[in-house]
């Protein structure tokens, strides 16, 4: 099991239109998350951080999700507004070892 956590470094002021935009794409398919996926923010540390982390089984059905997703209709135009809210990001991912 894979646990991919995208990191959105959000401009000053920009966390509730940039949550808003994600939640639009959640809710319209254009952007999957799969289950046991979370969306969270900074409680402490950096602020304006949108951090999402989905688990995956193999790093094949994570490359297999992002080929699917930006092949969606609509991906492009939902992008271009999210992507103009973020400073930068990054990306994790993690090999889960131990689930308790």
């Amino acid at each position: 099991m894979y646990i991919v956590r995208e990191i959105f470094h959000l401009q000053f002021g920009k966390y509730k239109e940039a949550k808003a935009l994600l939640d639009e794409g959640i809710q319209t398919g254009i952007f999957k998350m799969t289950p046991g996926s979370r969306v969270l923010t900074d409680f402490t540390g950096k602020g304006y951080r949108l951090v999402l982390e989905m688990p995956f089984p193999s790093l094949a059905s994570f490359e297999q999700s992002l080929q699917q997703e930006m092949s969606e209709t609509g991906w492009q135009e939902w992008y271009g507004k999210f992507k103009v809210l973020v400073l930068s990001s990054e990306r994790e991912i993690m090999k889960l070892m131990k689930s308790l």
